[in-house]
């Protein structure tokens, strides 16, 4: 008669680990639409369509003034200086405007001069669309 001790098992048991992967999917699911990034603003509602699926800077400008591009502030004064880099690199051709409807007309107005100063003309404003009754 051979010895009888017990022999090791070599095979590695994958169900708990299809178990944790599973549970994980299904939470990043869930979660993932609701991790949106960008600023929140109040957009003004207007009758326009919606823009076209392109990838173009978005410069943002919030209620109190603050402007932002692609989601990192930068000062009025420098905006010029950053449009102009980047248009010398080859980086912009159309720009989008998203301002929050309390925030003051004249910050509009002179972000779309230095726009149109550098030679820019496809600009899109951003807005929601009025709910048609």
């Amino acid at each position: 008669m051979k010895n009888s001790k017990p022999r090791l098992m070599s095979e590695i048991n994958v169900t708990p680990l299809v178990d944790v992967m599973l549970v994980l999917l299904i939470i990043f699911m869930i979660t993932a639409p609701m991790m949106t990034s960008g600023l929140e603003v109040n957009l003004p509602r207007t009758k326009a369509g919606q823009l076209k699926a392109t990838k173009p800077l978005l410069i943002t400008i919030n209620a109190t003034g603050h402007i932002f591009i692609n989601g990192q502030e930068i000062a009025l004064s420098r905006l010029g200086i950053w449009l102009r880099e980047a248009q010398k690199r080859a980086l912009i051709k159309e720009v989008n405007i998203k301002a929050d409807r309390s925030c003051a007309y004249g910050v509009v107005a002179k972000v779309l001069a230095e726009i149109q100063a550098i030679g820019i003309t496809n600009i899109g404003l951003i807005t929601e669309p009025e709910h048609v009754r």
